[in-house]
């Protein structure tokens, strides 16, 4: 769990430096690229993986190669969500893909459901429905892209929480499979940013490339750490899916309240208090 514990404090540090953005005048396409620059000097320096660790016939590169390329584009997906279907409905798509993460874990991955488990299931559940709980309705576009966005969302985050279940049991060295994905993840990202320019949409700033190279640092403690979460627990992918995503939504909100200073009611905060019952269940389970 201590493992779990760093990864959803890089994690948060990610949304906090994507929150400041705007505020700094960040491109944020541009920090993404950049960012994984930074995730694959620091997998190289102090993980030295081996390019030999991918001759074997054992390395999952279909999951691999999909990484490569949903790391960088769901922020695409998600930002085309907040546009069209507003920020609580992608908040709550992104959070509750933990359903699928859960899914996998008891039908892919053949860990054995028990009374605890359930129950800590289900009160996460709905501990993160309180937590991204708004009042009010936020205005939104109608039509397809209203609902498209959000499960599109929704299936995507379910889908890379699944496959770094799947890269971390496979048997590769830690650093060899984060090199891999890193590199991949670069060539997309550094693509979509030259098409970008090219249309003339964007210029390269070196504000943006340093704000790119500190969100590097806390992305790879937060994949770094998240994957070890996994490997320290391979009998319990359910325990790391489920405290990784409800501490995420309980730490952030504590810190969008603590530091920007965003309201909270009531219903959010009895979601940040049930989301520590339901952590403390599921370790027990």
């Amino acid at each position: 769990m201590f493992f779990v514990l760093l990864s959803v404090l890089c994690s948060v540090a990610v949304s906090v430096l994507l929150k400041l953005a705007r505020r700094w005048r960040i491109d944020v396409g541009q920090a993404i690229a950049w960012n994984y620059v930074a995730t694959s000097a620091l997998t190289a320096l102090l993980l030295q993986p081996s390019p030999a660790g991918l001759r074997g016939a054992g390395v999952p590169w279909l999951a691999l190669v999909a990484l490569g390329i949903l790391l960088p584009t769901i922020f695409l997906a998600l930002a085309a969500a907040v546009r069209h279907a507003g920020i609580v409905r992608s908040d709550a798509a992104q959070r509750l893909s933990l359903l699928l993460s859960l899914l996998a874990a008891f039908v892919l991955f053949g860990e054995q459901l028990s009374a605890f488990k359930l129950g800590g299931i289900a009160l996460g559940l709905l501990a993160l429905l309180c937590m991204v709980w708004r009042s009010g309705h936020a205005p939104t576009n109608e039509g397809v892209a209203g609902w498209l966005y959000p499960l599109l969302v929704f299936a995507c985050f379910g889908v890379i929480d699944i496959l770094f279940k799947r890269v971390a049991i496979a048997g590769v060295a830690l650093g060899t499979s984060l090199q891999a994905m890193f590199a991949l993840a670069l060539l997309v990202a550094f693509a979509m940013q030259l098409w970008r320019r090219a249309r003339g949409t964007t210029r390269f700033t070196a504000r943006s490339a340093i704000a790119g190279l500190l969100l590097g640092l806390a992305n790879f403690g937060n994949i770094l750490f998240y994957l070890r979460g996994h490997r320290a627990l391979p009998q319990h992918p359910a325990l790391v899916f489920a405290s990784m995503n409800i501490g995420v939504v309980a730490l952030g909100a504590l810190v969008g309240l603590l530091l920007f200073r965003e309201r909270l009611s009531r219903l959010n905060l009895a979601g940040v208090a049930l989301a520590a019952v339901a952590i403390g269940v599921l370790a027990r389970g």
